[in-house]
């Protein structure tokens, strides 16, 4: 059975009624199926509006949970949201940006999903549906292990929503390491966003990391010591392995555990003095 709502209600209705799988950009359902084929219902959200807006408020920026790759790249975000749009911008081929969908890349829960680095960084939150309520929570507890989220049965991720930075000197950028440039995953990958003071120095830092550990996350020991920096020197000693210990890489076919603790502070690095080369104060 293939199931195509008009409106969120449609399709949460349609969810309880049937108990069916949601289809969104499709760019993880097809390839999780392998060989298999799907018996249940499948209710296709991709022509959603609820779920494909992106609303610039003064306040607060909404992305609703069906929103491409291609249209967050393509919309006027504020600075902050660099590292959103270079993530978005490293997520497979253009196809797949074309198609592939923010809320569909949180809900799969992959500790290498790129999106969820950046919008830690932004404090980002979550709107989650169902017939009965709609609830909020922060990013950082919607995913709670590898391929798994708070989503209750019966449920829809319907947004992501982040403050609107108010700081004038603020700056993000996102770094990516794979086997190559292109069309890979991650082996690690740097979000940082910075808040500066006018002389330069770092007044706030916003750092995540991902590929390092079953879910992505901020790095607080990090943050609170490069507050104050403003040269290479303050950097590197800001970054240190013992900053980096909440980490715990695995060894696959990728990458080994110790060499994922070694690029991770080379990319914290590599990405907070490119946020000072953003704002020509390299």
């Amino acid at each position: 059975m293939f199931l195509q709502p008009a409106s969120l209600n449609a399709a949460i209705d349609m969810l309880s009624q049937h108990q069916g799988r949601l289809l969104a950009g499709g760019t993880d359902f097809f390839p999780g199926l392998g060989a298999l084929t799907e018996t249940r219902p499948i209710i296709d959200i991709s022509r959603v509006p609820e779920l494909c807006s992106i609303n610039l408020g003064a306040d607060e920026i909404r992305l609703g949970a069906g929103a491409t790759w291609s249209e967050i790249v393509a919309k006027p975000l504020p600075a902050g949201f660099d590292a959103l749009k270079a993530a978005a911008r490293e997520i497979g081929s253009i196809q797949i940006q074309n198609r592939g969908t923010i809320g569909g890349n949180l809900c799969n829960a992959s500790p290498a999903a790129d999106s969820v680095p950046p919008l830690l960084t932004l404090d980002a939150r979550v709107e989650i549906a169902s017939a009965t309520e709609r609830r909020e929570m922060a990013l950082a507890d919607f995913i709670q292990g590898n391929r798994r989220t708070a989503l209750m049965p019966g449920e829809i991720l319907a947004a992501i929503m982040i403050a609107r930075p108010q700081a004038e000197r603020f700056t993000s950028h996102f770094v990516k390491l794979g086997a190559r440039r292109y069309l890979v995953i991650s082996i690690a990958m740097i979000a940082v966003a910075l808040e500066r003071q006018a002389d330069g120095a770092i007044a706030k830092a916003h750092v995540a990391i991902g590929s390092c550990s079953a879910v992505a996350q901020r790095l607080a020991d990090v943050e609170a010591a490069l507050v104050g920096a403003r040269s290479v020197t303050d950097i590197a000693g800001a970054v240190t392995p013992a900053r980096l210990a909440s980490l715990s890489p695995i060894d696959d076919v990728r990458a080994s555990a110790d060499y994922r603790r070694d690029a991770a502070a080379t990319l914290i690095r590599r990405a907070v003095q490119d946020c000072f080369v953003k704002s020509g104060e390299a």
